[in-house]
């Protein structure tokens, strides 16, 4: 058993098995955790499958991937969150114990996924068979997306705690598409992750009408799938990360070609994304200035009113809601922050999440696994020949701006689907600059 374990590598097709399952399978409660909203999915026990095989893999090719710099990184910020969390509990007591822990042990799942994915990858060819699988889970999402909108599929979203429950529901015409997320901004953001790596991969590779004709699907059913979701934040990182990947491959011809497909595209097929453009143009530029064009040419004979509100209410809610809320935390334990689970289930800006919850520390140390991981990659394109672990890591870089970006404006990386999924994908990538 040992022999057959050292000679399939398992960890290989764990690894294909987390990058499918975790995407398509729908957010199904399967156990309750009491005293908590949370609950255990089949995904949680996938994911501990995956790290036990790993740690199994590991030792029988006695293998010690904790001395790598991106590792130590990682080890270090899961370290902090979890002082982050004992401080919460019995210093400024900001949280519940158990509820703090398991949103601790939640960071821990997702980043697990990193060894997972680093143990993975051995050759050219496992690259290869982990980009089909992106393309498996692209391809099923958009056909699952099309039933939801057209032919009345079930929605499942945990995008409230009464949705997270498992309870189905229908696609309704103008709203976002989740297709097999659990919401909107992850599906988007799933899409700005793989659209880059995917574009590289072959659109660096060989010239042939098959690899070609292949980007071109891809790109096609991942810009209906991210349109349809409606989110504004991603169609612009979107647009960015998948430029940047054609920039660094230096098929430069084709980044005004792909920009315009998508301007068209959304144009005629997602009314609704247009109009949430037009209303945040109206409240920032238009609907103040004309209001205060107005003020002017009144003068000194205008009554004193009261000043009508202008608002969008996505972003109204950052910047009045959430956004404060998080840098309270902050000032209340600068070093720690206040713990996990402290500033409620939204921030929609993962950087301020980070620092309200896990202070200065654990935002630095987040930054040292981001700086780590875009220097192995950076080197691997700047100093190696090997195009396929060299597309990778541009693909990967590439999305990496895409994704920064919408951190700016969305928790992305409490979206297990999506966290998961990018925890993974990251260290196959580290992986290959250093095989």
């Amino acid at each position: 058993m040992l022999k057959l374990l050292r000679k399939y590598s398992l960890i290989k097709y764990t690894a294909a098995a987390i990058l499918i399952v975790v995407p398509l399978y729908p957010k199904f409660p399967f156990l309750a955790i009491p005293g908590s909203q949370v609950s255990l999915r089949l995904e949680d026990i996938l994911v501990l499958v995956a790290f036990i095989v790993f740690l199994t893999q590991s030792f029988l090719n006695q293998k010690n991937i904790f001395r790598d710099p991106v590792v130590v990184a990682i080890i270090l910020y899961l370290a902090v969150g979890l002082l982050s969390t004992i401080s919460s509990i019995f210093l400024v007591q900001t949280v519940k114990p158990h509820v703090a822990l398991l949103h601790w042990l939640r960071r821990v799942e997702y980043m697990s996924m990193f060894f997972v994915g680093y143990a993975s990858v051995r050759n050219s060819k496992d690259l290869h068979f982990f980009v089909k699988c992106i393309f498996l889970v692209v391809f099923f999402a958009f056909l699952y997306g099309v039933g939801q909108k057209y032919f009345n599929w079930p929605v499942i979203t945990t995008q409230n705690e009464e949705y997270a429950k498992g309870i189905v529901l229908r696609y309704l015409p103008g709203g976002h598409l989740v297709s097999t997320f659990a919401g909107h901004y992850d599906l988007a953001s799933y899409i700005i992750l793989t659209t880059p790596v995917f574009v590289a991969f072959f659109m660096n590779s060989k010239k042939s009408f098959e690899n070609y004709l292949t980007t071109v699907i891809f790109v096609f059913m991942g810009t209906w799938l991210l349109v349809n979701a409606a989110s504004r934040i991603s169609l612009v990182s979107y647009l960015g990360s998948v430029s940047f990947s054609l920039f660094l491959i230096k098929k430069y011809k084709y980044i005004p070609i792909f920009i315009l497909f998508v301007i068209i595209f959304v144009g005629f097929t997602s009314r609704h994304l247009v109009d949430r453009y037009i209303r945040i143009i109206n409240v920032v530029m238009k609907d103040r200035i004309t209001y205060v064009s107005e003020i002017r040419a009144a003068g000194e004979k205008a009554n004193p009113t009261a000043v009508p509100v202008f608002e969008d209410r996505s972003t109204s809610i950052r910047l009045n809601v959430e956004w404060p809320r998080a840098m309270r935390a902050f000032y209340k334990n600068p070093i720690l922050g206040t713990g996990y689970s402290s500033i409620g289930l939204a921030t929609d800006n993962d950087y301020l999440r980070m620092i309200g919850e896990t202070g200065i520390f654990g935002f630095f140390t987040f930054l040292l696994v981001f700086f780590r991981s875009v220097y192995s990659l950076v080197v691997k394109i700047v100093f190696l020949k090997d195009t396929v672990g060299r597309s990778f890591a541009i693909g990967i870089v590439s999305a990496f701006s895409g994704i920064l970006l919408n951190m700016v404006f969305i928790d992305i990386l409490e979206a297990s689907k999506f966290a998961i999924s990018f925890w993974l994908l990251l260290g196959m990538a580290v992986s290959t600059s250093r095989n």
